[in-house]
């Protein structure tokens, strides 16, 4: 006889038999009577934000491991209530021993749709990046460190996009600031200084050929020239008020030399760049918005 009270107590010896397993209820496979709202597909379902260190490669040298966050998601079809969610991560880290890059995902991304059986499958890989800087004029070095997204889709006829998204952090002195505070001190001899501001370029690329982390982070360099600086000295302080000084940009500016960079690369097949420069003057930021054109692209 089975008692009506329900036992507080967890049994480290309890032993999961084959048979107990298949006993287990699965609501998440159920059918479709189980299914709440609207029997319609859903385009994404999955988890976000599960975390393990990977290899990734790198342009030169062995890889390097980093802490990486991953969202992995599959599509769902009219007349399944769910997916295993655990199969999202238990399938991905059938891979975690591999070096990682853009084309790995595509072979991630095609086991996803086998072991859930779905159409389409997405795939999204975020990690900070190192790269070695040297000083501008000290001869001092200092890690700086890249926020990188690797993404990759995978849909119903299994052709495969790869995406890369970088957040590369800039100066950007204003130019209208500056000829202000030039007429200020010719006219009036009134000390003036122009402002300058921390600025971000939050860069999305298409890609049709590999690529590497450190070729999206020289593009941005040659564009924008003046890369936030890590080990500074007073002689480096004075080289990069110089600079800023050489290359002033409004925001509207900086949108259009990546674009002309980007535009560049046979490589990237198409682009969206999103500049903000969080204003010094202003208590608000400016921001421009800039992508490559291409009928149905990148927005």
């Amino acid at each position: 006889m089975i008692s009506n009270e329900i036992q507080r107590f967890y049994d480290p010896t309890f032993t999961v038999t084959e048979e107990y397993k298949e006993s287990l209820p699965d609501l998440q496979n159920g059918p479709a009577s189980l299914i709440e709202g609207a029997n319609v597909p859903i385009q994404q379902v999955g988890i976000s934000n599960f975390k393990l260190p990977l290899k990734f490669r790198r342009r030169e040298g062995e890889p390097i491991t980093l802490e990486a966050s991953v969202d992995g998601y599959v599509s769902l079809e009219m007349d399944k209530k769910g997916i295993n969610m655990s199969r999202i991560m238990r399938t991905f880290y059938k891979f975690q021993d591999k070096v990682f890059h853009l084309d790995r995902l595509e072979d991630i991304l095609k086991a996803y749709k086998e072991d859930l059986d779905s159409q389409e499958s997405f795939l999204r890989i975020s990690f900070n990046y190192p790269m070695l800087m040297d000083s501008l004029r000290s001869g001092m070095k200092g890690y700086q460190y890249y926020k990188v997204q690797l993404e990759g889709r995978l849909d119903n006829y299994n052709q495969f996009q790869k995406y890369m998204h970088l957040d590369f952090e800039y100066s950007s002195a204003c130019p209208c600031s500056y000829e202000l505070s030039e007429h200020a001190r010719e006219t009036r001899e009134v000390a003036a200084i122009p402002h300058s501001q921390r600025s971000v370029a939050n860069v999305t690329v298409a890609l049709k050929d590999e690529f590497f982390v450190e070729d999206l982070v020289q593009i941005c360099r040659n564009a924008l020239k003046t890369e936030t600086q890590v080990m500074v000295k007073r002689e480096d302080e004075q080289a990069f008020a110089e600079m800023n000084g050489a290359y002033q940009k409004f925001v509207e500016d900086a949108a259009r030399l990546l674009y002309d960079e980007l535009d560049s690369y046979n490589s990237i097949r198409d682009f969206v760049v999103r500049c903000v420069h969080m204003e010094s003057l202003h208590s608000h930021d400016a921001v421009s918005r800039i992508c490559k054109g291409l009928p149905n692209g990148l927005r």
